[in-house]
């Protein structure tokens, strides 16, 4: 890193690195579950700031399994300055383009069509503005409405100790965030999404870190729970077919859409743990 890192910034990566051991840990007991002894592989990696100087880095998880056909929980903290185009498109940057940003980016692309795909990140990002953002939504290419349903009301209730306006307006925003313009549909089911949870006064920090962990722990509890619902269905050629062509529009819209994408490449991140989120086999009509 180019610069030491204060109390804020080393309590929010303390924690997502222990939300990745704890989320990888369970994922590894499904598999064990499942009678694989597949694990995860830790590829650590660094970056570099155009002028030469230590930008930070992160590690790469990876496993792919019997249950899990590839997933991926990533771990960054990252600093530098931003290129001049692209600081005017970032919160708190348009006129000092020196950003940090820590947090975890977690994909799971999965062998049965009827488990479905997730995705999960949480970030704390510092620029002369700091604030936390992130969220989950399911991904499923065989929609089940008991697993929606429980997969919101388990964020609904992460949110509900810390406003009665957060999981409807964060709800939304997933919603209209999971999107596919072209396609004029939307990625999954939805979840939650939400950004520019800003640091305006001391206790701002403990409390949208609070946020923050709860949603981590509302994911670690709920997913797993759906991954055992379904890992152990029959599914028949025509079902894959249909998770195949589904996972082409995911594609689609992680590289054409997504913010974290564009923020990974734009910023000189590892580019395979970047593109993790692509799924292994995808297919297009």
């Amino acid at each position: 890193m180019t610069t030491q890192l204060d109390e804020q910034q080393l309590t929010a990566q303390a924690w997502f690195t222990e939300l990745r051991d704890s989320i990888c840990a369970e994922f590894e007991a499904i598999e064990t579950e499942a009678g694989s002894d597949t694990k995860f592989d830790y590829i650590p990696w660094d970056r570099s700031n155009p002028d030469g100087s230590p930008g930070g880095g992160g590690t790469q998880g990876l496993m792919k399994g019997k249950v899990f056909e590839k997933v991926g929980v990533n771990i960054s903290t990252v600093d530098g300055t931003f290129s001049e185009e692209f600081a005017k498109s970032i919160h708190g940057a348009e006129e000092n383009p020196q950003f940090f940003a820590t947090g975890i980016s977690l994909v799971a692309h999965m062998a049965n069509p009827h488990v479905p795909a997730v995705h999960m990140n949480t970030r704390f990002l510092c620029t002369t503005k700091r604030w936390f953002g992130g969220g989950a939504d399911l991904n499923p290419p065989i929609p089940y409405e008991e697993d929606t349903e429980e997969f919101h009301a388990r964020f609904r209730s992460a949110c509900a100790p810390h406003s009665p306006e957060y999981f409807p307006k964060f709800k939304k925003w997933a919603d209209d965030y999971f999107y596919i313009p072209h396609r004029n549909a939307h990625r999954g089911v939805g979840g939650i999404f939400y950004d520019h949870l800003e640091l305006e006064k001391d206790v701002d920090f403990d409390r949208h870190f609070a946020f923050t962990q709860d949603v981590g722990r509302a994911f670690l509890d709920v997913f797993p729970k759906l991954v055992r619902r379904r890992m152990n269905m029959e599914w028949s050629p025509e079902e894959k077919e249909q998770q195949l062509v589904w996972r082409g529009r995911y594609a689609e819209f992680n590289l054409v859409y997504d913010r974290g994408t564009t923020f990974g490449l734009k910023t000189g991140g590892n580019v395979d743990a970047i593109l993790m989120s692509l799924p292994p086999e995808a297919k297009w009509t």
